[in-house]
């Protein structure tokens, strides 16, 4: 399960990127550096399919805005744990 979750969540924001981005072609870096990313999130015991989604898609948004790997890890972090935080919060309401 957990590959099929990598590669779903990369596959789902790589897409979504790549409509917004027409420029830019399929085997671009970052669509290796985001697979990184999530196999990273996985190997630390994240496998909810939904949060490595939000997760790649903050990922790319990050890479995107700061140009630095290391700074968009932390970007794509704190917005997983913002969503973790949110989410909490609304099963505890």
């Amino acid at each position: 399960m957990t590959s099929q979750a990598i590669e779903g969540a990369c596959a789902f924001a790589w897409r979504n990127y790549l409509l917004l981005h027409s420029g830019i072609s399929e085997n671009d870096s970052r669509r290796s550096a985001i697979y990184r990313y999530i196999t990273n999130l996985c190997d630390a015991g994240e496998y909810d399919f939904d949060l490595l989604q939000i997760a790649a898609v903050a990922y790319l948004k990050s890479l995107d805005e700061l140009h630095d790997d290391r700074a968009a890890r932390l970007a794509a972090d704190r917005a997983l744990a913002e969503h973790l935080e949110t989410r909490g919060a609304s099963r505890d309401a």
